[in-house]
């Protein structure tokens, strides 16, 4: 049995350059299973170029085995206008299933 677990992520961009996003590293924790590590290029298919004070809003999802889990990761991105690398944290944000939490 699998439980499969959608979740929105919105990445701001406060920075006064243009920036595009590379590539994305997950660590992905079932409670069931071993930490899964889980690296691809861009997100959801599209490496997005996000402008100065907009954001790019994207879904995905997750399947695990267990009805209670987390995900944290990094995101990579680029400035554009100087090639400059850097990376963007994503805290740990918790699945859990509604009849888990009894």
């Amino acid at each position: 049995m699998h439980y499969a677990f959608g979740y929105t992520i919105t990445i701001e961009n406060q920075s006064k350059d243009a920036v595009q996003l590379t590539s994305r590293h997950w660590k992905i924790y079932d409670s069931l299973n071993d930490m899964e590590t889980l690296d691809g290029e861009g997100v959801i298919g599209t490496k997005p170029v996000i402008q100065p004070g907009e954001s790019h809003t994207y879904n995905s999802g997750c399947l695990l085995t267990s009805p209670i889990g987390a995900m944290k990761g990094h995101y990579n991105m680029v400035t554009i206008n100087n090639a400059e690398k850097f990376r963007v944290y994503i805290p740990t944000f918790k699945f859990s299933a509604p009849f888990a939490l009894n």
